[in-house]
């Protein structure tokens, strides 16, 4: 059951269907696949908020929704593989339903081993891994080299077919500015810094040399008013303004963006810019599992072993003891003449 494949498919399915950061760290998969596999159609099935995601990827030929994979409104008929990353029944289900000749799934699933036919022996919970490292490992049925480095993954992303940005958007950016994005939310997907941290940054930042915008979902908007009511005239509010799409060009103009573990952290360090992340040290949320890969990435967090607020979220101390002038420090640094930055 565990063998390698004795004919490569040449339909290929990706499948991951939870958030933004979680899909844009399962992008280096469809990369891993077009290397070896040149020839190869390279579908991802995801959710329809994520597709702006998705379709950005210059290794992905097709993007396929969740629901009308289930509802079986797509044509997959001809798909000859599905790699279940992220793991759910009802799909292992219908992959199985519709004939799909190769499914890959993971041995920790009891499901996969009535409903996939290539098993890969993989723990994410206890793994010393990154994702996105335990994300390629799934590809070990292909026979293709799946041990990769972080560095190696942070340039495999492929986000080349972004969206032109809007130009009443990109009058928003100063070009002798350093254009600084602050994502304080998370929509409740991981810990978060304190407002109180991100309105001590914003006062320390040089407004002269720092052009700042706040970030968020509309519905994340009533929650960053403390925020906008204390330092709303040093920073430029973008909270639900742009769509997904326009936003990841948005992200990629900027030059840098400050958020704890949620999806436009990824998306920063996906696009090459300053992704610095802002993470508690507790398992399994911790930056060697979860932080932003990419060339300009950085990780903020307490050398300490915590697992104090495991059942409650919002009494996590340890993220609250980063300190504001730890990002400070590292902004006025990276963003010195000679140092990277050429404005």
């Amino acid at each position: 059951m565990n063998s390698h494949l004795k004919k490569i498919p040449h339909r290929i399915l990706i499948s991951r269907t939870d958030s933004i950061g979680d899909v844009v760290l399962t992008l280096p998969m469809a990369a891993v696949l077009k290397a070896d596999f040149p020839e190869a159609v390279i579908a991802f099935m995801g959710r329809s908020y994520t597709r702006p995601v998705i379709n950005a990827c210059q290794y992905i030929d097709e993007f396929i929704d969740v629901d009308d994979f289930l509802h079986q409104t797509t044509n997959v008929q001809k798909m000859q593989a599905i790699v279940h990353v992220f793991p759910t029944l009802e799909i292992a289900k219908q992959a199985k339903a519709l004939h799909i000749p190769v499914r890959i799934g993971t041995t920790n699933r009891l499901y996969h081993w009535a409903y996939c036919n290539k098993l890969v022996r993989l723990s994410r919970k206890n793994s010393l891994l990154h994702e996105a490292q335990l994300n390629i490992r799934l590809l070990k049925p292909f026979d293709i080299g799946t041990h990769y480095s972080l560095d190696e993954i942070g340039l495999l992303y492929g986000l080349e077919k972004l969206e032109p940005l809007r130009n009443d958007f990109s009058l928003l950016l100063k070009k002798e500015s350093y254009n600084l994005i602050l994502h304080p939310k998370s929509q409740g997907s991981g810990r978060e810094w304190p407002l109180e941290s991100y309105i001590q940054l914003i006062r320390s930042l040089d407004t002269l040399r720092y052009n700042i915008f706040i970030s968020g979902t509309e519905k994340e908007r009533p929650f960053l008013q403390p925020l906008f009511e204390q330092v709303g005239h040093l920073v430029t509010d973008i909270t639900g303004k742009m769509s997904l799409s326009q936003f990841i060009s948005f992200i990629n103009a900027c030059d840098g963006l400050v958020a704890s573990g949620t999806g436009p952290i990824h998306l920063a360090a996906a696009l090459g810019k300053n992704a610095m992340g802002i993470y508690p040290p507790l398992r399994p949320i911790h930056p060697g599992r979860w932080k932003p890969v990419g060339p300009k990435a950085k990780v903020f967090v307490v050398d300490k072993d915590c697992n104090a607020c495991t059942d409650n979220p919002s009494t996590c101390s340890c993220i609250k003891e980063v300190k504001p002038e730890w990002i400070k420090n590292h902004l006025d640094k990276i963003s010195a003449p000679g140092n990277g930055f050429n404005k």
